[in-house]
């Protein structure tokens, strides 16, 4: 029986007077990746830095596998195995590539993990990092910088993985590696994709959540979705 990591319910955020997310409620369960669309502005970047701490809920709960994290620091819900790779990728530009990635390493497993997520582990998945370990990150390209986001984020072995826009500004090639990369992390880590490249949302997708002005207009199967684009197509801004 599926198990599930993380539930929104009738979740609620606020910045200052404006009324940003509006009763979201959507579920993850483990093992899957769920894909978080909407045209911009629709909430999707809200829904993921509430998840993580980064913004208050003024009202409902978000529950990892069963405990309510809603209110508690950025570093107590990393601790409890939520990673996130933000938008804009944000490594250390100073720092090398094998400094990026230990400067993350947290090698405590999480519920189920069959194996911890080490320097070499990460190195195997993204061999570039491995050839360029000695290099300062503000000489990577696009592409390279951003899967050192994503291996940072897999340093500190979680069991939930939060990415926003990872395809942002990378040539189509670079995306598809990307692609193939997060297809392989699939069976390793539970997923939340935010993405506004639809064909590559889709590719992966186990689940998909529409967001529209902060309200859930869809959540369902991926195939669910695919059968009814048509009619929620108004609702996309995704390419």
């Amino acid at each position: 029986m599926a198990t599930e990591l993380l539930a929104l319910d009738r979740v609620n955020v606020l910045y200052g007077d404006s009324h940003v997310l509006h009763d979201v409620s959507w579920r993850l369960e483990e093992g899957r990746l769920l894909a978080l669309l909407g045209r911009n502005g629709a909430g999707k970047s809200t829904t993921i830095h509430a998840c993580v701490g980064f913004l208050p809920v003024r009202s409902g709960s978000i529950r990892l596998a069963g405990a309510d994290i809603a209110g508690a620091s950025p570093e107590a819900i990393s601790r409890a195995g939520v990673a996130f790779v933000p938008q804009g990728r944000r490594v250390f530009a100073s720092l090398t590539v094998r400094e990026n990635l230990e400067v993350a390493s947290r090698l405590s497993l999480q519920p189920g993990a069959a194996a911890p997520w080490t320097l070499a582990r990460v190195t195997d998945v993204f061999p570039r990092l491995k050839e360029r370990q000695n290099q300062v990150a503000a000489s990577l390209s696009g592409g390279e910088q951003q899967m050192l986001a994503i291996g940072r984020a897999l340093m500190t072995n979680p069991r939930l993985l939060l990415l926003d826009e990872p395809s942002e500004g990378l040539a189509p090639q670079i995306v598809h590696e990307v692609q193939e990369v997060l297809r392989g992390l699939k069976s390793q880590v539970s997923i939340v994709l935010v993405e506004q490249n639809l064909a590559l949302a889709l590719a992966l997708a186990d689940d998909v959540v529409l967001l529209d002005t902060g309200r859930v207009v869809f959540a369902g199967s991926r195939e669910s979705f695919v059968e009814r684009q048509s009619a929620l197509q108004s609702h996309l801004g995704v390419s």
